[in-house]
């Protein structure tokens, strides 16, 4: 019975005719109960954490049992209103909103030039965006928070919108799409009169939903995770994001129940988020591994 949907398989890392051999057998479900484990290793942080959210104080202090004793819904409810967290979600939306059009946007665009209109001298940006790729992100923090400093942007948004706009490996994901792309349809919306920009906005965007979505989901992780460039940007400004007035917790006379609601509230959305679209995560990354 657990072999059966495999016996049609003709790729993959379990084939069809691989369930023919006892050892491939034995071996696939060694497989199966390797991924079961590590699956829960991964998962019992977060449950935990959820469970022992909706616990009382007294019951964190002394039940050592995974689940609560009740589930404290009111205690959850007013540690959202003590903490004051619709502030910094709606603060964390607008950089989300934000990030994700200029993610698009902007890397849409470079790889538009760099996969469609290809102009004199473009390998020499594609080998500068593949380049940028083996430089981790912070070793330019100090650098580009001087420069948001000098231009007076700090302590709003814009910056961070635009530094988010600006990833080598989203630029690497539209380019490997637009590249596929049928030229026979950029080429008669060039006949029909539309100009470089249009065939951008009407044609090549509109083709590109799938990469789109990626981009996207990507975008909004990033953003929403990011500690960082918030925190240096936006303290002290009023507009804090979840994981900077996360931080900032440590200094307040929160309790640990608090603290872990707090942290509950943080992850949910992105949470949600993976479930919902762990498919296009995963078909993003491959896409940018492998060509084609």
């Amino acid at each position: 019975m657990f072999f059966k949907k495999y016996y049609d398989k003709r790729d993959g890392a379990i084939r069809g005719y691989d369930m023919h051999s006892r050892s491939s057998r034995v071996l696939s479900v060694l497989i199966m109960l390797m991924c079961v484990v590590m699956v829960m290793i991964a998962l019992f942080p977060i449950v935990w954490v959820f469970l022992a959210a909706f616990k009382d104080i007294k019951d964190f202090n002394t039940n050592v049992s995974l689940l609560p004793s009740h589930f404290d819904f009111a205690g959850v409810a007013k540690t959202w209103g003590q903490l004051k967290f619709s502030k910094f979600y709606v603060n964390s939306i607008i950089l989300v909103v934000g990030s994700v059009f200029c993610a698009i946007l902007f890397n849409g665009l470079l790889a538009y030039g760099l996969a469609v209109l290809k102009p004199k001298g473009y390998k020499v940006i594609q080998a500068l965006v593949m380049w940028s790729l083996l430089i981790p992100s912070t070793a330019s923090i100090v650098a580009l928070f001087r420069n948001i400093n000098m231009l007076g942007m700090s302590r709003s948004f814009l910056p961070l919108w635009l530094a988010y706009g600006a990833n080598a490996f989203w630029v690497v994901l539209f380019k490997e799409f637009f590249e596929e792309l049928p030229t026979e349809l950029l080429e008669a919306a060039r006949l029909d009169g539309c100009g470089t920009l249009q065939v951008f906005l009407k044609m090549v965007l509109p083709l590109s939903k799938p990469i789109i979505m990626v981009v996207a989901i990507f975008a909004v992780t990033t953003s929403w995770s990011d500690f960082l460039l918030p925190y240096l940007v936006l303290n002290g400004s009023g507009k804090e994001t979840v994981m900077v007035k996360l931080f900032s917790f440590k200094d307040t006379p929160t309790n640990a129940v608090a603290m872990l609601r707090a942290v509950m509230f943080s992850i949910i959305p992105p949470t949600i988020l993976f479930v919902l679209f762990q498919k296009q995560i995963t078909d993003g990354a491959a896409a940018g591994a492998v060509k084609g």
